[in-house]
C-alpha cells in the first residue's frame, strides 16, 4: 500500500509525458544553478561564430563545403577530395538509458522503480537541456529497445517524454500479460548505446542494476575513456530498510511463474547485515571508474532533481 504522501496510484505505477515535460520546472529551481551554458543571458546558447575545433568526421567534398577544410591525407589516400566536419569542443551530448526490463517494475513506497527511472532521466535530461545540450534515449522494454538521436532544446524533450511513456506502457503490458520474452542485459543495453553514440557522449543509465553480469562493469569500465558514463542507481526502500516479516513471492522467467515460496525479514540486533548484491555491484563498479548516483524510488522530484548535480551532458 503506498504511503499517505504518496503520489495518486496512477502516477506511481504510469509514467506520463505531460508530467515529465513539466519536469523543467523543477531543474530551473534547484538551488545549484551551474546551467547557464555561457555568459550571455537567455536559456540558450546561440550558434557560435566559426566551425569549431574538434574533428568529428571526414566525408566527401560536397558543393559549399569550404575548401580550407579539404583533409590532404584522405585527398591523396583516395583520389577523391574529402572534408574534414568540426564541432565545438564545449558541445554538450547524452544519451539517457531507460532500464524498464521487468525486474524494475517493482516498488513498495510511492512509485515504482521504473516510474522513478524515467523522472530521473526527464530531469536529467532537462539539465542538459537548459544547458544547452542535445539530449537522446535509448530504452529498453518488453524485449524491445527504442532510440532516439540527441537533438536539442524543447522538442528533443517532447519526443523523449512520450517515448518514456509508450516504452514503459510497453512493457507493463507484457508483464501484465503474462508474456516473458527475451531480454536484453545490462551489458548489451551500453554495447547498443555506445554503438550509437559519438564518443564524448555523456551516458546516463537509470538502473535498478537487476541481473547484472559482469561483463557489463568491465565494458562500462573499458567505455569510461570514451564517454561520460553514470548509472543512476534506483532503488525501493524495501531493498535498503525492509521491515519485517513473512513476504510471499514467486519467481518469473521465460518458461513462466514458478510455485509461490515465502521470504522472512527478521532483524538481528547482534549481527551486521550482509553486504547486498546491488551494493557489491556499486563497489565493483566504482572499483571500474564509473560513477554511480544513488535515486530513491520513494523520494521527491526536488529531492532527485538536487542529487543530479553535474550532470549536464559535458565530459568532465
Amino acid at each position: 500500500m503506498l504511503a499517505p504522501f504518496a503520489e495518486a496510484e496512477d502516477e506511481a505505477v504510469r509514467v506520463d509525458a505531460a508530467r515529465l515535460f513539466a519536469m523543467r520546472h523543477i531543474v530551473r529551481h534547484v538551488p545549484e544553478r551551474s546551467l547557464a551554458p555561457t555568459s550571455r543571458p537567455g536559456g540558450f546558447a546561440g550558434k557560435r561564430r566559426g566551425n569549431g575545433l574538434e574533428i568529428v568526421d571526414v566525408r566527401l567534398f560536397s558543393q559549399g563545403d569550404d575548401i580550407r577544410h579539404v583533409d590532404a591525407a584522405a585527398t591523396a589516400r583516395t583520389a577523391k577530395t574529402h572534408v574534414r566536419t568540426f564541432r565545438d569542443e564545449r558541445d554538450r551530448a547524452a544519451l539517457l538509458i531507460a532500464d524498464f526490463r521487468a525486474p524494475m517494475l517493482f516498488g513498495t513506497r510511492v512509485r515504482l522503480r521504473s516510474v522513478a527511472a524515467a523522472g530521473a532521466l526527464a530531469l536529467a535530461g532537462w539539465r542538459v537541456v537548459e544547458a544547452g545540450g542535445r539530449v537522446g534515449l535509448l530504452a529498453a522494454a518488453g524485449g524491445e529497445t527504442q532510440f532516439l538521436p540527441p537533438k536539442p532544446r524543447e522538442r528533443a524533450m517532447a519526443g523523449i517524454a512520450g517515448a518514456l511513456e509508450s516504452a514503459h506502457a510497453a512493457a507493463a503490458e507484457t508483464l501484465a500479460a503474462g508474456r516473458h520474452p527475451s531480454e536484453p542485459s545490462l551489458a548489451e543495453l551500453l554495447e547498443e548505446a555506445v554503438a550509437r553514440a559519438m564518443p564524448g557522449t555523456a551516458l546516463l543509465i537509470a538502473t535498478g542494476l537487476d541481473r547484472q553480469r559482469e561483463d557489463f562493469e568491465r565494458l562500462a569500465g573499458a567505455a569510461c575513456r570514451r564517454y561520460a558514463i553514470t548509472v543512476l542507481h534506483v532503488r525501493d526502500r524495501f531493498e535498503t530498510a525492509p521491515r519485517e516479516g513473512a513476504y510471499p513471492y514467486r519467481l518469473v522467467g521465460e518458461a513462466g511463474a514458478g510455485p509461490m515460496g515465502w521470504a522472512f525479514v527478521r532483524r538481528e540486533q547482534t549481527t551486521p547485515a550482509p553486504t547486498s548484491a546491488a551494493d557489491r555491484n556499486v563497489e565493483r563498479l566504482a572499483a571500474a571508474g564509473v560513477p554511480v548516483r544513488p535515486v530513491a524510488s520513494d523520494g521527491t522530484w526536488e529531492t532527485i532533481a538536487a542529487s543530479l548535480e553535474g550532470i549536464d551532458g559535458r565530459r568532465s
